[in-house]
């Protein structure tokens, strides 16, 4: 595995590659991440994967700090995995100018998470942009488990970088249910006992909600008498007509985000 700090060395490097498959990441690797670096290992020639916190797209000091950082750890796990290639940069390289406070990205950023965390969007796909500049993949794999942020991706790489595809991916689960996330290390062993059961909650009356013989009203008041701290949102869409309202096969996801203790989670079922 070979590993890039430069980024005018990768510039050149990547631009002369073909068929480059690319996972982006802030690190603290698990078998989410994992999942989508075979995906792209058995689509793609040469894969690349970035571990890079993106200090834009977090709305306070503090979380950005918690963030889990075990870059030896993630690089052992990459080279086991026979990753071609591991971008590290740093922020100057990333952001020589700052950010950019003037992309577009489509309206959905107004929904669900958008309400709760200002500019996150933008941020989220300001470093795609670069990160697609400076690598040049043909194809950019990313979880489902993020379905927002996965359509807003999606929308602006087909109008901004019509040679590149995003490839979204399964959600991976650990066994109790709960979606594998890099803040999972944040939690304590009975606070993921507590997301295990608000998974099994969603799952199990899923059918109810959607055909409305039990309201996400009790929903919520069921999962905050689990003593949850917060609940940001309980919502329900068609993800195959968030974007566009033209798809006559629907497809509906239960969206959820909520904290245990400091710790935000999020979830689509």
């Amino acid at each position: 595995m070979k590993i890039f700090y430069n980024k005018n060395k990768l510039i050149k490097f990547t631009h002369n590659h073909k068929i480059i498959g690319f996972v982006p990441t802030m690190g603290s690797l698990h078998k989410g991440h994992i999942s989508l670096i075979k995906k792209s290992q058995s689509e793609c020639k040469n894969t690349i994967v970035s571990i890079y916190i993106n200090k834009p797209q977090f709305n306070n000091t503090s979380d950005y700090k918690r963030y889990p950082r075990v870059l030896k750890k993630d690089i052992s796990i990459l080279k086991k995995l026979k990753v071609d290639f591991l971008y590290i940069p740093k922020e100057k390289q990333i952001y020589p100018n700052g950010p950019n406070k003037n992309i577009k990205i489509h309206s959905f950023k107004k929904q669900l998470c958008g309400k709760f965390r200002a500019n996150h969007f933008e941020a989220i796909v300001d470093v795609i942009d670069r990160f697609i500049k400076i690598i040049n993949p043909k194809k950019i794999y990313m979880g489902e488990k993020d379905m927002q942020q996965l359509k807003i991706v999606d929308h602006f790489v087909k109008i901004n970088h019509r040679n590149v595809k995003i490839i979204g991916c399964k959600t991976i689960r650990e066994k109790n249910g709960v979606a594998y996330s890099s803040r999972n290390n944040l939690l304590s062993s009975s606070e993921k006992l507590l997301a295990s059961k608000i998974f099994k909650i969603l799952l199990s009356k899923k059918n109810k909600i959607l055909n409305k013989s039990i309201s996400i009203d009790l929903i919520k008041k069921e999962i905050i008498n689990l003593n949850v701290k917060k609940i940001d949102y309980i919502k329900i869409y068609d993800i195959n007509n968030l974007l566009k309202k033209n798809n006559k096969v629907k497809k509906y996801k239960i969206f959820i985000a909520y904290y245990l203790g400091k710790t935000r989670l999020i979830d689509n079922i």
